[in-house]
């Protein structure tokens, strides 16, 4: 039986690349007072990611033991590998950031995203891929979801801050799903069109 895990009193932060983890979760972590931990920075500089075609490839095995070894403590973790890193009880709250697909699109193209990898991204983002992998890693009521399509990462910042000290009772679930009632949108939105992209 394996013994009890030294990670505890963690506030995670994941959600579809595009969505603002990088720039706010930082700055949510200055309003804790928690360090703040990148998954993939700690991949990267512990050597269990390797650079590949469309990102790093990172065995989560290996880096959640060395992420055991550093025993953190209270801190603020972020990354979309988070519910593939850290485990049930180790997580005070997750919370999953989300983008309305089209803003998270023009986001995505931006930053050269293209082809599979741009639609792959989509489709996650569409159908809540972080929001299932978070609820099944950390369970229903230790799950939040926080729409970044019109918030800085600043004002995010502020407001989760006041959400990680209150956390809802009963967290209100986001899905996109719902403004994609037609195969000629979604289409639209899967496609590489960057006019596409302002389509609803």
């Amino acid at each position: 039986m394996a013994g009890k895990s030294r990670l505890h009193g963690i506030v995670g932060v994941t959600g579809t690349p595009g969505t603002g983890k990088k720039s706010t979760a930082p700055l949510l972590a200055e309003y804790l007072r928690f360090p703040c931990v990148s998954l993939n920075r700690l991949a990267a500089d512990s050597g269990v990611g390797v650079a590949a075609e469309d990102g790093l490839d990172v065995d989560t095995a290996a880096l959640r033991r060395y992420l055991v070894a550093e025993d953190p403590g209270h801190c603020l973790v972020y990354g979309h590998l988070l519910p593939y890193v850290l485990r049930r009880g180790e997580v005070d709250l997750a919370i999953v950031l989300r983008c309305s697909p089209p803003v998270l699109k023009k986001r995505l193209l931006a930053r050269g995203y293209e082809g599979r990898k741009l639609r792959d991204n989509l489709e996650a983002e569409l159908i809540g891929v972080s929001l299932s992998a978070a609820i099944g890693a950390f369970g229903e009521a230790r799950v939040v979801e926080f729409d970044t399509t019109r918030t800085s990462a600043a004002l995010a910042a502020r407001r989760l801050a006041r959400i990680v000290a209150r956390p809802p009772g009963r967290a209100r679930r986001i899905d996109w799903t719902l403004d994609y009632t037609s195969a000629e949108k979604l289409t639209s939105l899967l496609s590489e069109d960057r006019m596409g992209s302002a389509r609803t």
